[in-house]
Order: structure tokens, then C-alpha cells, then sequence
């Protein structure tokens, strides 16, 4: 029995073949299963893996990472609005949500 060749790709230079594998691997997107690569010099990169008949892939693929500071966050996409003195939007009169209390009878009946 041949061993399979072992190669590293990028997501870029793929062929037509490999394309497919993934596609047929990872039919819902393969970004739950991306994996960080450590190399011997302390860089890394992102891959996911997929095999063929003739070759195991070990495909470089590009990763957005968001490391934006907490400051950097707030400026960028302002305040969450979860200060505790805000309460404009709680017991507005408009607000017309019917409570509903839940006695033995009514959960009897549902």
C-alpha cells in the first residue's frame, strides 16, 4: 500500500479537485473547524485539512481576527447601551405586553 503525500496548499492555489473535496468536507462552511499551525520559527498560520485518493491537504487559509482593545471597540461601535441609570425603555405606557399569571387551571389546560 502507497502512502499518501502529505501537502500544504493555499486556499488560493487549490485545484479543481481539492476545491471540491472541501466543498464535499465542509457543505456548511469549514469555519468551526479552521486549526492554527505553529511552525518551528514560532509563526503560524490557519488550515483546515482535507484528503483526496492520492494526497492529504493541509489547506492555509485566511482568518480575520478581531483584537481591537476595549477603547478601540466603544469608538469604533459606541456604547452597548447597558448603563444601569438608563431605564427610558423600560414600562414605557406604549409598551403592550398582557401578563398573564399562571394558575393550576391554565397550565392544566395547556
Amino acid at each position: 500500500m502507497e502512502k499518501k503525500k502529505k501537502l500544504v496548499v493555499s486556499y488560493r492555489n487549490c485545484s479543481a479537485e481539492v476545491l471540491e473535496a472541501i466543498k464535499k468536507k465542509y457543505p456548511n462552511g469549514y469555519g468551526d473547524f479552521v486549526i492554527k499551525v505553529q511552525k518551528p520559527n514560532n509563526d503560524f498560520f490557519y488550515a483546515i485539512t482535507v484528503d483526496t485518493i492520492d494526497a492529504s491537504y493541509l489547506i492555509k487559509v485566511d482568518v480575520k481576527i478581531d483584537n481591537l482593545t476595549e477603547e478601540e471597540f466603544e469608538k469604533e461601535f459606541g456604547d452597548d447601551g447597558s448603563s444601569a441609570g438608563d431605564d427610558s425603555t423600560i414600562g414605557r405606557e406604549d409598551d403592550s405586553v398582557e401578563s398573564e399569571e399562571v394558575t393550576e387551571e391554565t397550565a392544566d389546560e395547556e
